[in-house]
Order: structure tokens, then sequence, then C-alpha cells
């Protein structure tokens, strides 16, 4: 099964064992392995793939790829496949070696590999991606979640029509049974200046203002903003306030994104929680910040056309 997949499973499969002491036991390795055949076999079985070298969006997940989330990889992949707008997606392997990526993926001229030497943590790895972006508009994916279907377009058209710097959307958690639970943000839908996004996050322990993954950039804004922070979780909450900081956009009422929930993602892990609060404490903070430079810099304007204005009244009466 290995050469047919294009995964080496049994090397995947001793370091699950070797380096992932709570990944469950061996049968959910083997059904997630199982289960990434079918997909592959799906995947193979359908049109054959065209390249897009004008893409419009980038796409930028960054994985470890660890067998008990590589069937959920594929299924991103496939629905990447079904979005309706050319992509681009650049998928950082974050200390892993690019030979273990699935054949159908590294035969897709659509797909980059961003091999990096060791792990550095899926908010530098973004960061590296993000260096080989070529799309006008960027977003990102975890590698355990899935686009519904025209969650690109959608953004990317509505950012297009009313000249936006990023538009977002809802996101839905995927439960284990399939169904769906939308979540709705406290952020309201329609057009936000610059900053206003920030302003419905109350406190730090506050739930976030928008999903972050539902984000659609401008991937000049992404870039001007300093892409994703430098910590070893909750990067992406910075990152938010930060695009969301810089340009006007708009959040529409529609689901964008499937937050998949299982057993083995990072939130759900008994330490995620020790550093949780520090991360939202640094990016809530960012967003203070800069809300107290725009104030600043929209006084200082203020004060300078007063000043112009009352420079043009006296020349205008002495003459």
């Amino acid at each position: 099964m290995a050469s047919d997949l294009g995964l080496n499973v049994t090397d995947m499969y001793v370091t699950a064992r070797l380096k992932e002491p709570r990944s469950t036991q061996s049968s959910a390795v083997d059904n997630q392995l199982s289960d990434a055949a079918r997909t592959i076999t799906a995947l193979e079985s359908r049109s054959p793939v065209h390249s897009a070298p004008d893409a419009e969006v980038a796409v930028v997940t960054p994985t470890r790829l660890r067998p008990d989330r590589i069937a959920y990889l594929l299924k991103l992949y496939a629905s990447l496949r079904d979005q309706d707008v050319s992509w681009e997606w650049v998928l950082a392997l974050d200390g892993v070696s690019a030979g273990h990526v699935p054949e159908v993926m590294r035969t897709d001229t659509r797909v980059k590999v961003v091999a990096l030497p060791r792990p550095v943590g899926a908010g530098a790895a973004r960061n590296f991606a993000m260096n080989e972006v070529t799309a006008d508009w960027l977003t990102t994916s975890d590698d355990d979640d899935v686009l519904p279907a025209q969650s690109l377009s959608a953004r990317l058209r509505y950012g297009q029509e009313h000249d936006l710097g990023w538009c977002a959307g809802w996101s839905a958690d995927l439960h284990p049974d399939c169904s769906i639970t939308t979540w709705r943000c406290s952020t309201p839908p329609g057009f936000h200046a610059p900053g206003d996004v920030w302003r419905h996050w109350a406190s730090p322990d506050s739930t976030i203002p928008i999903g972050p993954t539902t984000l659609l950039a401008r991937t000049e804004i992404v870039r001007a903003s300093g892409g994703y922070a430098a910590l070893p979780q909750g990067e992406d909450y910075a990152y938010l306030v930060g695009v969301t900081g810089a340009a006007r956009g708009a959040l529409l009422p529609t689901v964008v994104y499937h937050y998949r929930k299982h057993a083995e993602q990072m939130t759900a892990q008994p330490e995620y929680p020790a550093m949780e609060l520090q991360a939202r404490r640094f990016a809530w903070n960012h967003g203070k910040h800069l809300e107290s430079l725009r104030r600043m810099t929209c006084c200082r304007f203020s004060d300078s056309a007063s000043t112009s204005r009352d420079r043009e009244r006296r020349s205008s009466i002495s003459t």
C-alpha cells in the first residue's frame, strides 16, 4: 500500500508510535491510513489536474504530516480541488521530509511544498510559506480542516467588488459524525473600518472577534502587517488583529470554513490552556496599541489641517 499511496507508511507509523504516545492505538492510525487510501483513490478517479499559473488565491497550510492527520490533509486537498477559483496551495512542512507528501499532491502543479529543515511551529512555518505566495489574495487552513464549496470565491469576489483589504466569514465545527455547528462570532456581518474588529473583542479572555482561518486578505496587506506573531500558539490571534487593523474589510454571514473537531487537535490537548491567556493578551494588546496609534495619527492630521486653515485665513486677511 505504501508505494501506491506515495506514502512511507511504515516509517510514519513507527514515528507515530515513538513520538506520539498519546496518539491513541495502532488501530486508530490504521483507520486513518485506510481513509487516506480511499480519498486518494477517489481523487485519482477524477478528471486530470490542470495547472493554474495565475492563481487568484493562495492557501497556506503548515503541517508535520502526522499519520493521524494524513487523511484529513487529503480531504482538505479534495475540498480545494472543488473550489471554483484558481488557487495555489503552499504546504509548509514543519521539520519533516517532502518525500512523505502524498504523491497525488506532489504531482499537482498548484501545490508548492516548502520543506523546513527543522520544526519551527505553525506561525513561523506560515511566514516562511508566504515567501512563496504569488497570488494577490491569501488565506490559511490547518491541515485537518476543510473548505466548503465556494469558500474562496465568495470571499474573493466580495472583496474585489467592494475594493476591500480583507473579507471573512463564519466558521462551523465539523464533528466526528459529520454534523456541523455554525459559530457566529461577536463581530457583526457587514463592512468594518480598520481596527473595528478588535473593538468587538471585549477582553483577552473573551471570545475572539472573528475566526482567523476565515480571513481572506490581500497578500500585500498580510506582508505589511508582519504575518504571524512569534508565539508557540495563538499566533493567529495577532495575525487577525494586525490584518483587520490595517485595512477596511467585511464579514459575510455565511460559513466559509469547517473546523474539524477531533481528539488529536492541538486545542484539545491538556497542555494547551497553559499559555492560551498569554497568547490572547499579546494579541489583544497588539490591537489596543494599534488603536492608540490610529487615534494619534488622526489627531495629528486634524491638528495639521486646522493649522493650515488658520494660516490660510491669516494670509487672506493680511492681503
